[in-house]
């Protein structure tokens, strides 16, 4: 056991990233602060220690995404849906795009509607247009890196604003931490505030922190989705969930960057077809935290990383991701990866870990000598519409396949013997 729990933490050990983001956020705050005094309606959040964080927690290159307040009034703001023609091609059904009306803009109207980008809509009624925000802001952008670089504040080479010019729903900015180059995404963000989220027939906060779902989801807070719409943003909720995450006991968050390690080295897409995201790695370190509530689960860093791959391999054999705030949105849709590669690809981490858990200087890794557990596969592939396949006791099931099943709770145990009972009868058992 010694030597089992050594390569494991040996090998997170190896993917220690060396932090240039203090650097470069020190530059993007320095041009969000020019932004800031020639428009104050766009605010500057000095604390940003989830951007951080989200960075250390990243194995891959990824953008840093930086969503800049907008300073509204939420009293006069309301949501409307979109008409269908504004909705993006795309767009996922899950999240609905929405229009914000002013209702109440005050007597600077037309300061309002011709600098922050209202568009009329019927008599009286004025939009907030997000096309019209993104390209003041862009132009805000532009001004504060010339007068930066005329005051010396920046150094030749700090950051190339080329990726300005692409028509889309974020600006990129590519600023050099150190040696490394960053991009960081900047999104224009309205936050109103809300109730806290009510997740249907599930229980408020279990495997969290108590209060940490009302704290994550106190605001609603809407991003551009097109021209004229605009659609709900989790980016900020789900990194508050990740930061109660890291305040329990536990090796969870070393669990999702050794995984994210393996994802950018050896799950990566082939044939043009998108492979699995740190976002949706996100998702399932959540959706195991809830699933796994039990301190007990995550006493070691094997059994906590097995705690993720079971529903990450259940997710890749029915093709269906629940946002875990937004659970009828499926985030394998639109650039969905080759399933039964990556699902063959993760499994055979699955069955052997040791052979994965180093760097390879050379011929890439095969996996062709690895053979599908045939009852692991059909417990894989019980119908994912059933919602008793989509529990503790079911997940349980599938540790104790990988023989890493180790809690001694009675109820748990007594929930999964019932739904293995179940299961055995849809299944031809293993000789």
């Amino acid at each position: 056991m010694a030597a089992n729990t050594s390569f494991w933490h040996s090998y997170l050990g190896v993917i220690e990233r060396l932090e240039h983001f203090q650097r470069a956020e020190d530059i993007l705050l320095t041009l969000l602060e020019d932004v800031h005094s020639r428009e104050p309606r766009f605010l500057v959040d000095y604390a940003r220690n989830l951007e951080a964080f989200e960075f250390a927690l990243c194995a891959s290159e990824d953008a840093v995404t930086v969503e800049l307040p907008l300073r509204i009034d939420s009293d006069t703001l309301k949501v409307l849906p979109c008409q269908s023609r504004d909705i993006p091609a795309g767009h996922p059904p899950g999240l609905s795009a929405c229009y914000l009306e002013v209702s109440s803009p005050g007597t600077d109207l037309e300061d309002w509607t011709s600098v922050m980008g209202g568009v009329e809509h019927g008599s009286g009624v004025w939009c907030l247009a997000p096309g019209k925000v993104l390209q003041h802001l862009k132009e805000l952008l532009v001004s504060a890196i010339v007068h930066c670089r005329r005051c010396f504040l920046l150094q030749p080479g700090d950051i190339s604003a080329e990726n300005l010019q692409e028509d889309a729903m974020e600006l990129s900015l590519l600023i050099r931490g150190g040696w490394k180059t960053i991009r960081f995404d900047i999104v224009p963000v309205v936050r109103i505030q809300q109730e806290p989220l009510q997740l249907q027939g599930r229980q408020s906060d279990r495997g969290f922190p108590e209060g940490s779902l009302r704290k994550a989801t106190g605001e609603a807070h809407f991003v551009p989705a097109s021209s004229h719409c605009w659609r709900s943003s989790t980016h900020l909720p789900i990194l508050k969930l990740l930061w109660a995450v890291d305040t329990m006991k536990g090796p969870r968050l070393d669990s999702l960057r050794l995984l994210d390690q393996l994802r950018a080295q050896d799950w990566a897409e082939e044939g043009g077809k998108g492979g699995l995201t740190f976002n949706c790695l996100k998702m399932v370190l959540l959706w195991s935290t809830e699933l796994f509530p039990s301190p007990e689960d995550w006493q070691d860093l094997e059994g906590s990383i097995y705690r993720l791959l079971v529903i990450l391999l259940y997710c890749l054999v029915t093709q269906h991701l629940p946002h875990f705030l937004n659970p009828e949105e499926n985030l394998f849709q639109g650039a969905a990866p080759d399933f039964a590669s990556l699902y063959h690809k993760v499994e055979s981490f699955a069955q052997d870990p040791q052979h994965f858990l180093h760097f390879h200087f050379g011929l890439p890794v095969h996996t062709d000598s690895w053979q599908d557990d045939p009852t692991t596969r059909a417990i894989l592939q019980l119908p994912a519409g059933d919602r008793s396949y989509w529990d503790t006791a079911y997940f349980d099931i599938l540790l104790s396949q990988f023989q890493v099943y180790g809690i001694e709770d009675g109820a748990r145990r007594s929930a999964m013997a019932q739904l293995l009972s179940k299961i055995q009868q849809k299944i031809p058992q293993k000789s």
